[in-house]
């Protein structure tokens, strides 16, 4: 598995030039294979099966997953949410743990991501309640999580945080790439 990153000011109408960056370097694939969506609306190359992605932008950011194995990944800027959010969209345990953090919208951030990460590997979408998706909850500077035979990798910057899902452990470092200017890239959607 490997994670890209990349950032910009127009970062997401070219957040698929990620995509086909990191799959002409990761696998050799260029151009971009045809893309086809699930039921649920998770991408997959058509004709790749053996070869998955996940891509996830916010704000200037954007991260791109590749494995032979589905992959889940979420980017979120760090945001003061709505007040109630976190009580809505967590478990008990969840929310005893964002108690027990100095910054409350930094944790919540990262538990966000790790939910969005998750639904985002298994490709349902939010088809059940936020606060029953399962997720590992960090201990201090951890940064690798399991859970359910699933593996979780925590990324952070000052103002963001993103959460990586996968069957294998995900990288410890995000490979950080500058993508060419809009329209020059191998694919401009």
């Amino acid at each position: 598995m490997v994670v890209y990153g990349a950032s910009g000011p127009d970062i997401r109408t070219r957040a698929w030039a990620l995509t086909a960056l990191a799959a002409a370097e990761h696998w050799g694939l260029s151009p971009l294979p045809p893309l086809v969506r699930s039921d649920r609306g998770k991408p997959r190359f058509a004709q790749e099966p053996d070869r998955h992605f996940n891509l996830s932008h916010s704000g200037s950011l954007a991260l791109c997953a590749l494995d032979e194995a589905p992959v889940g990944v979420d980017v979120q800027i760090i945001k003061r949410w709505r007040p109630g959010l976190p009580a809505r969209v967590c478990a008990p345990e969840e929310l005893a743990w964002l108690e027990a953090q100095p910054e409350l919208w930094p944790a919540f951030t990262t538990l966000w991501a790790l939910k969005e990460s998750r639904v985002k590997y298994t490709g349902q979408g939010l088809t059940v309640p936020i606060s029953s998706i399962r997720i590992p909850l960090p201990d201090k500077a951890q940064s690798l999580l399991a859970l359910d035979g699933l593996w979780f990798r925590l990324y952070s910057g000052p103002d963001w945080r993103a959460a990586v899902c996968g069957l294998r452990p995900p990288p410890p470092s995000i490979l950080w790439r500058d993508l060419p200017p809009k329209g020059g890239g191998p694919v401009d959607l």
